[in-house]
């Protein structure tokens, strides 16, 4: 199947995209709305998330160039000193910022 990249052509791209992002956002809370949360499932859903995130950055540390470390680095160190993610976030990223700036 393919769609011609004329105006309409986009148009119904956009559409489709905005139909499956719309229903895998009102789709999630939808089905667990049936479903019972017990401290299991609770459990469940939080290693869940922290798994996730996990999986995103390990590749990132591992073969990331060192702007990645610096803010990886530097983000989870304010974040454990000031336990508040908007600093630790701008920090790493003004880290990466200025380790790039410095060896390119």
């Amino acid at each position: 199947m393919s769609i011609e990249t004329t105006s309409t052509g986009v148009l119904m791209i956009i559409a489709v995209m905005t139909l499956v992002t719309l229903l895998t956002r009102f789709g999630g809370p939808f089905l667990m709305s049936y479903v019972t949360i017990s401290p299991r499932i609770e459990s469940f859903i939080n290693t869940m998330a922290s798994s996730v995130l996990i999986a995103i950055l390990t590749p990132m540390a591992v073969e990331g160039d060192w702007g990645a470390r610096a803010a990886l680095g530097t983000t989870a160190l304010l974040m454990l000193t000031l336990r508040k993610p908007l600093p630790a976030i701008a920090g790493g990223i003004l880290a990466a910022g200025l380790v790039r700036y410095w060896l390119a």
